[in-house]
């Protein structure tokens, strides 16, 4: 028999009615929250069926309470982004992964606004989701302002670029002028030559114009650089192996001129300067170091080290040394030169080191 209370109610009922009172709080509590938030907030179903947006949404999208409840949200996308934020959220569905992505939400002004959508899954004791909850976040002035930003970037790296080649081209015309410094031009030309292929292989790219220097290692700085010095037939004569490395613009000038003054001067005394010689350069991380070591063969005998040091050892040394805080040991061997570059692992990559430590 159910023992009642005084006024007739059972125990049964009032723990009913207060679990009813407790969920009825909670929610309220919750659409308080909700509410306030900047943010756009919904939640779904287990199926993705969406039930439940805040004030937020309704503020912003200017649509009657309920008509995005199920898939009505998708139509309030751009057009050009509906299939693709359909079908991101239809594979989180089946995988459970977390939903994000960016898409232009239209305005109650009809004005489409770059948005950021986030959803994460609720789940139960068992594993099971229960619900999704996600918000959209106006990002648009964000959007623009980083958009600026990079054509402002694009507008002062095409300068940069213009300014190596009028700078190259003074100096040629100067040479012209005083033939007597022809030789001394040259060299100054070409160096700067170098920093320019640095520079465009650094510089802020958008999508058309990547393919022209490659992607952002080592190796295919290297090539790049390497290209001048290839034979008739545009076969490479420095050959590339070993392990590639993460590269950034922080490195690049320096390692540019350290390659580009062993490249000229193999080209004018060494292995380059013979139809037959060649350069292996091989590139080798050993635990906290990364050593690059160049060997000239095929070229004029070496007799030994040269009896004085031309500014363009001095500025190998100086590449790396002062610049990437690595060891240069040059070995005259008389089959060829061989140049060895001792760098500390991060050299080459400061960026991403200082990334990983913080």
């Amino acid at each position: 028999m159910t023992q009642s209370d005084p006024n007739g109610d059972s125990s049964v009922e009032r723990q009913l009615a207060q679990t009813v009172k407790a969920l009825a709080e909670s929610e309220a509590r919750f659409r308080a929250i909700a509410d306030s938030m900047p943010q756009m907030v919904w939640s779904t179903r287990a199926d993705g069926f969406h039930d439940y947006y805040n004030a937020r949404w309704y503020e912003f999208t200017g649509v009657p309470a309920g008509s995005t409840d199920g898939e009505g949200w998708n139509g309030m996308f751009h057009p050009e982004d509906q299939p693709r934020a359909f079908a991101l959220w239809r594979r989180c569905l089946e995988t459970g992964e977390p939903y994000e992505i960016e898409y232009r939400l239209r305005r109650h002004d009809g004005v489409y606004r770059w948005t950021l959508g986030r959803a994460r899954p609720i789940r139960d004791g068992s594993g099971e989701i229960t619900r999704w909850f996600g918000t959209c976040t106006d990002i648009d002035d964000l959007k623009r302002s980083d958009q600026a930003k990079e054509l402002l970037s694009q507008e002062l790296s095409h300068r940069i670029k213009n300014i190596f080649a009028v700078v190259s081209a003074l100096i040629a015309l100067s040479a012209r002028q005083h033939p007597e410094a022809r030789a001394f031009a040259t060299a100054v030309r070409t160096r700067i030559n170098a920093l320019a292929r640095a520079h465009e292989f650094v510089r802020p790219h958008t999508e058309s114009s990547k393919p022209t220097v490659g992607s952002m290692t080592l190796h295919a700085f290297l090539t790049d650089l390497f290209k001048a010095y290839s034979d008739l037939k545009g076969k490479p004569r420095i050959i590339l192996s070993g392990d590639d490395a993460t590269f950034d613009d922080q490195a690049a000038t320096s390692v540019a001129l350290l390659f580009h003054e062993l490249a000229t001067n193999a080209a004018k005394y060494g292995a380059l300067s013979r139809e037959d010689g060649r350069v292996a350069l091989d590139t080798r991380r050993a635990d906290d170091r990364f050593i690059l070591t160049w060997t000239e063969t095929g070229g004029p005998p070496v007799a030994g080290p040269p009896a004085h040091t031309g500014f363009g050892s001095s500025l190998a040394s100086l590449s790396v040394e002062a610049q990437l805080g690595g060891r240069l040991e040059r070995k005259w061997s008389p089959s060829g030169l061989q140049v060895i570059a001792d760098l500390p692992a991060t050299a080459l990559s400061r960026r991403r080191a200082a990334q990983n430590v913080a």
